[in-house]
């Protein structure tokens, strides 16, 4: 199993990102992908999820309204986009494979960095 995410993003306050993440080694159809974020100098926070094969999500509150989960099947890539950013929204983004509630795979981080 392997989930390679794209590179570092840099953004300007008010800005929007879109983090991916390209699945690989199983069916990617049969398992949530997850989004977990990590600001500087804290811990990991769940942001959501989404289950490729229908596209329903689940959004923590927090993200609620800021946030997207998309997935498509014809690449197997997750992505997440988050809007109106703000310097809070600085960290690692990570995208996990949701194996019967746990996070048994994880991609590489996407560094995003809110700055003027």
């Amino acid at each position: 199993v392997q989930l390679v995410q794209s590179g570092a993003e840099l953004r300007n306050p008010g800005a929007s990102v879109k983090v991916s993440c390209k699945a690989s080694g199983y069916t990617f159809i049969s398992n949530y992908i997850d989004w977990v974020r990590q600001a500087p100098g804290q811990g990991l926070e769940w942001m959501g999820r989404i289950d490729p094969e229908d596209g329903k999500t689940d959004y923590a509150q927090k993200f609620q309204g800021r946030v997207t989960f998309t997935a498509d099947t014809s690449t197997s890539t997750a992505y997440v986009e988050l809007t109106s950013l703000r310097s809070d929204d600085t960290g690692v983004y990570y995208c996990a494979k949701n194996g019967g509630g746990t996070m048994t795979d994880w991609g590489q981080g996407t560094q995003v960095t809110v700055s003027s």
